[in-house]
């Protein structure tokens, strides 16, 4: 059976998720900002929180973790490349490794950019994705501590991922990413009937997130460095993916629409 998988509104625009492996009541809590709200869905749910898990060391998405630890014993997992910043972490992973809440098994990426050690979890039997800041609905995380050509391939690995992938992205910032994304590939009428769908659900407080992997593949600017209307936008015809997808963040950066 597929993950049970509950999205927690926290702080002004982050996300927690609950995900419980129903065979074995294993429950994780994915990049945990703070605890209370936390505490009081598991103390709802009748569940018992058994791991935390952490994408990036970023107090946004690890702030929670030692009340939890706390609070529960759970065990926290997160990446071996910035463990020394990660809050209590007992289990540290690295690209290609493969680890199980339960009986679900995950599939770790490297994926630095955002910052430089930053993890993703591929849950393949749930078609979950849980990619904190690197990915997000219709954009990417800022390059803080990575490069354009880091990001490029650790956005790159999700662009192998079947479509019907769930990407659980950490921000709700769906809206203001379509408001970019709309002018940078003004062709793409797929972005501009997804932009119509965002803007409905927005205005009625509801979540735009998860997307999916096809729905990132055929819409977010971030994942289409190759298209030809993006490309002609950015005055970049002739460029490789690296140059167009830098020139994309960089006119994302200073955005204000």
């Amino acid at each position: 059976m597929p993950l049970d998988i509950v999205q927690i509104p926290v702080l002004n625009d982050n996300y927690v998720y609950l995900a419980r492996d129903p065979a074995t009541n294993a429950v994780g809590a994915v990049d945990p900002a703070v605890h209370e709200p936390v505490l009081a869905e598991l103390s709802k749910r009748g569940w018992t929180l058994t791991h935390i898990l952490n994408t990036h060391h970023h107090p946004d998405h690890v702030g929670g973790n030692m009340a939890l630890k706390e609070a529960t014993g759970c065990q926290i997992v997160g990446p071996k490349a910035d463990a020394e910043r990660i809050p209590g972490i007992d289990v540290a992973l690295a690209d290609g490794d493969r680890w199980s809440l339960g009986s679900e098994e995950a599939v770790i990426f490297d994926v630095p950019g955002h910052t430089r050690g930053h993890i993703a979890f591929w849950f393949e039997k749930s078609d979950a994705l849980f990619c904190g800041d690197t990915l997000f609905a219709l954009g990417c995380g800022r390059l803080f501590e990575g490069t354009p050509a880091q990001m490029w391939t650790s956005l790159s690995k999700f662009l192998k991922l079947p479509d019907s992938t769930r990407v659980y992205c950490a921000h709700e910032y769906t809206e203001s990413n379509a408001r970019f994304a709309v002018t940078v590939e003004p062709g793409n009428e797929t972005l501009q009937l997804r932009y119509k769908k965002i803007r409905e659900l927005r205005e009625k407080g509801l979540p735009t997130v998860p997307s999916t992997i096809g729905d990132e593949r055929a819409t977010n600017p971030f994942l289409r460095p190759m298209s030809e209307n993006l490309r002609m936008t950015l005055g970049l015809q002739h460029a490789d993916d690296v140059a167009v997808f830098a020139e994309t963040r960089r006119r994302k950066d200073s955005f204000r629409g």
